[in-house]
């Protein structure tokens, strides 16, 4: 007989990221990435801006960057590369909008299988999250 969860990995609840007060007290996003370029959060808002300007290279470049700090923090934090990265759990959501920008700009360059493996992941991390973050 075997213990333990049988259902997979726990979920992963990433440390409260620093650079969300500074974010939500209003600092620019550019600046805060400099602060604390280790933030899947700065990245992501810098993605998401880029975007909505419409400048679909700077938005990959910045989204990379958040999903790649997001995937260390990840790590760091006990994710063996699969398992639960729940959308509710706020710290948690720089990594997955870095993601869901990643896959929006790929959209715009017609990359098909980045976008379906970003969908896929973000489906993995979170059968729950928001429609509108699925590219």
């Amino acid at each position: 007989m075997t213990s333990g969860n049988l259902l997979g990995p726990p979920p992963v609840k990433l440390p409260a990221d620093p650079a969300a007060d500074l974010l939500a007290a209003g600092e620019p996003p550019g600046d805060v990435a400099r602060q604390n370029p280790t933030s899947s959060l700065a990245w992501a808002e810098l993605a998401e801006a880029a975007l909505d300007r419409g400048d679909d290279v700077a938005a990959y470049a910045y989204a990379r960057v958040g999903y790649h700090r997001g995937l260390d923090m990840l790590r760091r934090n006990g994710w063996k590369g699969a398992g639960p990265i729940p959308w509710t759990h706020e710290p948690n959501r720089g990594f997955l909008r870095s993601l869901s920008a990643l896959g929006q700009a790929a959209a715009l360059f017609e990359e098909k299988d980045e976008v379906a493996r970003v969908q896929a992941f973000l489906l993995d991390a979170d059968p729950q999250i928001p429609a509108e973050l699925l590219p």
